[in-house]
């Protein structure tokens, strides 16, 4: 019998990155789901971001996300990088840009992998990196008339 990381479904995928985006509308947890979707994945780690209103013991009143052009490319980049690190089935992240109201969808991100700690530290990685390496910007406005930009680069 066959070691079980010797089975074809432990490994990582040969093109797992599914599906990477910036997006003006409406993001769906659903097209994420069925995008990392694998037979061989034991496990599935989702991740979504929404907006709050709060930040910084501040109310905020509205929230706008802007990017730059090389966003969507540098996403990619990242998420090359999470699979090289990890055994991934299927991985894929989606942005939301333009302005967004308290509840809405501000970003999503799904790994799956053969094995559920797999799955939950490589959808870690992948958005930590996201939030701290893409150029997407944010700019709240709070209840009592002030702004703030906030860069993840």
């Amino acid at each position: 019998m066959a070691a079980m990381n010797d089975h074809p479904g432990e490994q990582g995928a040969d093109d797992p990155v599914k599906l990477i985006g910036i997006r003006e509308s409406a993001l769906s947890v659903d097209e994420v789901f069925a995008a990392v979707g694998d037979d061989a994945a034991g496990g599935i780690a989702l991740f979504v971001g929404t907006v709050r209103n709060h930040d910084g013991g501040a109310d905020v009143d509205a929230l706008g996300y802007s990017c730059h052009p090389s966003a969507e490319s540098e996403m990619r980049r990242i998420a090359e990088k999470v699979v090289a690190e990890y055994p991934v089935r299927a991985l894929a992240a989606v942005h939301r840009v333009g302005d967004l109201r308290v509840g809405d969808l501000a970003v999503v991100v799904g790994v799956s992998c053969p094995h559920r700690g797999d799955a939950f530290e490589a959808c870690r990685k992948m958005i930590d990196d996201l939030k701290h390496e893409v150029p997407i910007w944010k700019h709240q406005t709070f209840s009592d008339g002030t702004e703030e930009w906030v860069g993840a680069c």
